[in-house]
């Protein structure tokens, strides 16, 4: 199982090295993206030639280190985030969360979308993308493609609002106060790292705005996966008999996610310094740059072209409906509840 991790820690430290160039800063794009993208050209490559005593690694760091990672990053939290923007902001983000959630549960009914790729391209487009697919991940126990499917949907939609919601914004169309803006770009771009380039190219009184109601809409990840743990228990996502027959026993947990929140408390507390607190985060992202490109390395291109065109429309119905809808709740809601 060593050189799994080992092979997998190799291709994260790789995509650590592109993801600090200037080029990968200066597009907001994260050492995870970078490393699924190095995994799944490794699967569609050099994968075959891979000892069989190789893939347990892989599959430790696609499924064990991916929760610890995930636990990892409630340093990135606080709770006085939330008191810092107040209610509104907490009520935005709660709507656009449900009804993004329930809403690409609906729309993948109609378009006939496999259930669990349903499920996971609208938690990763409603909270916070890759990393909210990872955790839904964790909790339902998927195929490794289907979320690569999933995750590759949220960061082209989330990339490409990192760069249309400036471009609105500068031009008028998106004609918010810096306060209504910045709530719309938190509750609405995918990545934590879309919503920091998003705002900084909005100016600083938004992206700091922005920014806090993103972590907020974090924080809602742990019972979104509380919810889908115990759903999933009772009617597992799976065609697989046997995973049906064995998750039916008892209602699976997501400890990792109650753990989450006990991390994002104890950050709270503020007894860890600033410098520590920064190396864990940066231990975190290598953790799950890790998970990502394991997933990757699961991921060939027949893969995809058997999930087929359907979880792009669905990821692209729920990108017109953040644009849309979010803005409408920007102008009309947010003065009400301010």
């Amino acid at each position: 199982m060593l050189h799994g991790v080992l092979l997998i820690a190799l291709f994260s430290l790789a995509a650590f090295y592109v993801g600090d160039m200037a080029w990968a800063k200066h597009l907001s794009i994260s050492p995870m993206i970078i490393g699924i993208i190095f995994g799944m050209l490794y699967a569609n490559s050099l994968r075959n030639n891979l000892p069989d005593t190789w893939v347990p690694g892989i599959t430790f760091c696609a499924k064990r280190i991916l929760r610890i990672g995930i636990i990892f990053y409630g340093f990135r939290l606080t709770l006085q985030d939330v008191t810092a923007v107040g209610m509104p902001a907490i009520i935005v983000d709660a709507v656009v969360v449900c009804v993004t959630i329930l809403g690409g549960i609906g729309l993948g009914k109609l378009l006939k979308l496999d259930k669990s790729i349903a499920l996971l391209t609208s938690v990763g487009s409603g909270i916070c993308g890759a990393a909210a697919v990872l955790g839904t991940e964790s909790a339902i126990n998927t195929k490794p493609y289907k979320t690569a499917v999933a995750v590759s949907t949220v960061v082209i939609f989330g990339t490409l609002s990192m760069f249309l919601y400036p471009i609105l914004y500068r031009n008028g169309i998106l004609d918010l106060a810096f306060r209504e803006m910045g709530i719309m770009t938190g509750s609405t771009v995918h990545e934590v790292a879309h919503v920091v380039g998003a705002g900084n190219a909005m100016g600083k009184e938004i992206s700091d705005i922005a920014i806090i109601v993103k972590m907020i809409r974090v924080m809602m990840l742990v019972p979104v996966l509380l919810v889908v743990g115990w759903h999933a228990a009772r009617k597992p996502l799976e065609d697989d008999p046997d995973a049906q027959t064995n998750k039916r026993k008892r209602i699976a947990i997501p400890w990792f996610a109650i753990l989450f929140l006990v991390v994002i408390g104890f950050n709270s507390l503020d007894l860890l310094p600033a410098p520590v607190v920064s190396g864990i985060n940066t231990l975190d992202t290598f953790l799950l740059t890790m998970a990502m490109t394991a997933l990757g390395a699961e991921t060939s291109i027949d893969k995809f072209k058997k999930a087929g065109f359907k979880p792009f429309l669905l990821a692209a119905l729920l990108f017109c409906w953040l644009i849309g809808g979010g803005y409408l709740i920007a102008k009309y809601l947010v003065p009400l509840l301010l």
